[in-house]
């Protein structure tokens, strides 16, 4: 009875992991490395800078994932990686004026809960004076009404993934330097809160209400060394999926190693 119990347990954990790898390829040996010792059963990637054919699904593959990807040549693309079965994978979550990969989603179970699994890139935004800033705002604006008609039909949503949003000053570590730039703007952090107040939660911070802790370091002027960083990479739940959150963690040993993505990946694991 105890090892019937102890099976079901574990096979009801599902641990997912989002991670802006600054570019599939370039960084393949840490993210296997990370994924043995890891065993995410869903890895949400970002800025995986390469077109699908390129992608090295053969590899994810090998060692027992199934790749789902939206790639673009150099830039921008995001994938799921994922040893469980997603079901009605798409790319067309928004209508995205300059055609860039920064959306896949697809359906994924928990239980009987049938979860919209949302991975994003956000637009950078910078500098604020320009049409990239302006772009940022309409995407987010289409976000917005984009997952307004997805609750309607599904009220179990986990969106994750690069927002290059800084909710709150604890987010950085000099927020006066990041109040008129195109990730800490006022304006910004308004479209991340319309966000969280159509019913989600902010999983890190809901758990970690006073702690500063970041997920992303520039490569320049020792911000890892220093801990210059800021959390721009985030889980956002639903909010009747927060009774199945079980724990999030920052894991900060990817950014330590050589060549490695200016991002760390975010743990989460529901139940």
């Amino acid at each position: 009875y105890c090892v019937l119990w102890l099976r079901t347990v574990i096979f009801n954990l599902m641990k997912i992991i989002s991670w802006n790898v600054n570019s599939v390829r370039a960084r393949i040996e840490n993210i296997l490395n990370y994924v043995k010792d890891s065993k995410p059963d869903v890895l949400l990637l970002q800025e995986i800078k390469t077109q699908e054919v390129n992608f090295p699904r053969d590899t994810f593959k090998n060692i027992g994932y199934e790749s789902y990807i939206y790639g673009q040549k150099s830039y921008n693309g995001v994938a799921i990686v994922s040893k469980l079965k997603l079901n009605n994978i798409n790319i067309d979550f928004i209508k995205d004026e300059l055609n860039q990969a920064r959306i896949i989603t697809g359906e994924i179970f928990l239980g009987k809960k049938k979860i919209d699994l949302i991975n994003i890139y956000v637009p950078n935004g910078n500098p604020i004076d320009t049409q990239k800033y302006d772009y940022k705002k309409n995407w987010l604006e289409k976000f917005l009404n984009s997952i307004k008609k997805r609750l309607k039909k599904n009220s179990n949503i986990l969106i994750a993934g690069d927002f290059n949003i800084i909710p709150e000053e604890i987010d950085v570590h000099d927020f006066k330097r990041y109040e008129n730039d195109a990730l800490g703007r006022l304006e910004i952090r308004k479209k991340y809160r319309e966000l969280i107040n159509l019913g989600f939660k902010d999983i890190y911070r809901l758990l970690n209400k006073k702690k500063q802790e970041y997920t992303f370091w520039d490569y320049f002027a020792g911000s890892w060394q220093k801990n210059n960083g800021m959390r721009i990479d985030h889980f956002l739940l639903s909010n009747n999926l927060i009774e199945n959150v079980s724990s999030i963690n920052i894991n900060k040993k990817p950014r330590s190693k050589t060549k490695p993505s200016d991002h760390t990946p975010i743990e989460l694991i529901i139940t």
